[in-house]
């Protein structure tokens, strides 16, 4: 995300370069590159324009210390106005009532729905919580059908009423069913609106005002730019809603709405959500956000998501085989499994401080990792525990005719393998990080 924006700060970093001080004359330069970039990124001028000021300042009362260049000095001046742009740090999300309600609001087309369920699916999983989704959209077609069948997947209950045509009475019977049915949380959805269009606007005033919820979220589309933020502010005055969710931030976005939006409205933003996946949502943090944006990488957001998928039980496991040598087929498919929850590896592998940019033209397909499994599970049993066995030529020649693959694609990855297997002896101390062992030692094709 962000690559062209992140492209063009560096440039702005590269005017520092050989230089050994900060000076009014060659920061200059790369101020004024860092607000093309901004302006480029869709932020409007004013803000870019504040923002650039404000970096001036802070680096021209700044000390270069012997340690560190202008450019990287810049670079941590620009990470932190960035973070302080955007928020500062990582809203609370506040769930007091009982139940819980959360209100959401949006435009059309803008991912609501489906930031609904995926919103769902955070509260059950990461937050233990019984959740019902209130379907209040009674104008787009199989609006509420849509919703139902997020809820089967993610086995979250829905609250419908396709014959009521009032969304306010919808709202208030769905909490009133799930205090009577011990739901801890109501999230209600609502229809996407127009800004210009007066009476969407006042029934969702109406909404509002008789369920009172806890949280009022407005999703829109990052995709949209400038645009999404002139909207959220016109939303803002109408229903002062509490928190914005940036949806589709995985697409071609520039940046500006994950820049301007909390200048403009003066709300945090609470979620970005990426990807089609219901389990595609995590909490905002400011200041991760622009380390990302500045191509220095997430490897917080990476330890977190590798500790949510981590096994302490499997890991002794593993760890006992690794010192006895007896790392198998079986093992590295249940270590790839691990790797494979915690979402796409190219996105992943993005969030090493440096990736990023090294992986921009690197096609690194989730799919190949089907390769590799339909050749270990060509294998039998026994060939599985005992990796030494296909040293018998035999023994490739059968396994590529029964995984589809050639022998020298069989022979191929034999090789990484065993590679990888005598490197994970090596970093057998690393096994307390809580990483799964396959993250330390990405498998190459």
């Amino acid at each position: 995300m962000f690559n062209n924006l992140q492209e063009s700060l560096e440039g702005a970093f590269k005017v520092l370069k050989g230089q050994n001080k900060i000076t009014e004359l060659n920061i200059a330069a790369s101020i004024k590159e860092i607000r093309r970039a901004l302006v480029a990124s869709d932020v409007n001028y004013k803000i870019a324009k504040e923002f650039t000021d404000k970096v001036k300042e802070e680096a021209m009362g700044k000390e270069v210390l012997t340690a560190v260049s202008p450019g990287q000095l810049m670079v941590k001046i620009v990470s932190d106005e960035l973070t302080e742009l955007m928020g500062g740090k990582a809203a609370d999300f506040k769930l007091n009532g009982n139940p819980s309600v959360v209100l959401m609001s949006g435009l059309q087309g803008s991912g609501k729905t489906t930031f609904t369920a995926k919103l769902a699916n955070f509260l059950k999983t990461k937050r233990n919580k019984k959740v019902l989704m209130v379907a209040c959209d009674v104008y787009r077609p199989a609006a509420i059908e849509q919703l139902q069948v997020l809820g089967k997947q993610i086995e979250v209950e829905v609250y419908a009423e396709p014959e009521q045509k009032n969304p306010v009475t919808i709202a208030q019977n769905g909490i009133a069913y799930a205090r009577k049915n011990g739901f801890n949380v109501v999230i209600v959805d609502t229809a996407g609106r127009l800004a210009i269009d007066e009476q969407m606007m006042r029934e969702i005033e109406q909404i509002k005002q008789s369920i009172q919820p806890d949280e009022t979220l407005f999703v829109v589309d990052s995709m949209t730019g400038q645009d999404a933020v002139n909207t959220a502010k016109t939303f803002n005055d109408r229903i002062n809603f509490d928190g914005v969710v940036l949806s589709k931030l995985d697409g071609d976005t520039r940046g500006g709405a994950a820049l301007s939006i909390k200048y403009t409205v003066n709300k945090p933003i609470k979620f970005i959500s990426t990807g089609e996946k219901l389990d595609k949502i995590d909490v905002f943090h400011p200041d991760r956000m622009a380390q990302r944006i500045l191509g220095m990488g997430d490897v917080i957001s990476l330890v977190e998501r590798a500790q949510e998928q981590f096994d302490e039980k499997e890991a002794a496991r593993i760890q006992k085989k690794l010192d006895k040598n007896k790392f198998d087929f079986d093992d590295f498919i249940s270590q790839m499994g691990q790797i494979r929850k915690m979402g796409n590896i190219k996105d992943l592998l993005g969030m090493i401080p440096g990736m990023g940019k090294a992986l921009k033209d690197v096609d690194i397909n989730d799919k190949d990792f089907n390769k590799i499994e339909s050749i270990i599970q060509s294998m039998t049993p026994y060939e599985r525990a005992n990796p030494q066995l296909f040293s018998e030529s035999s023994r490739r020649r059968r396994i590529a005719y029964g995984s589809g693959h050639s022998v020298q694609e069989i022979n191929n990855f034999l090789r990484q393998f065993e590679d990888m297997r005598k490197m994970m002896g090596q970093m057998n101390k690393l096994s307390k990080t809580g990483m799964p062992f396959s993250m330390k030692m990405p498998f190459g094709k």
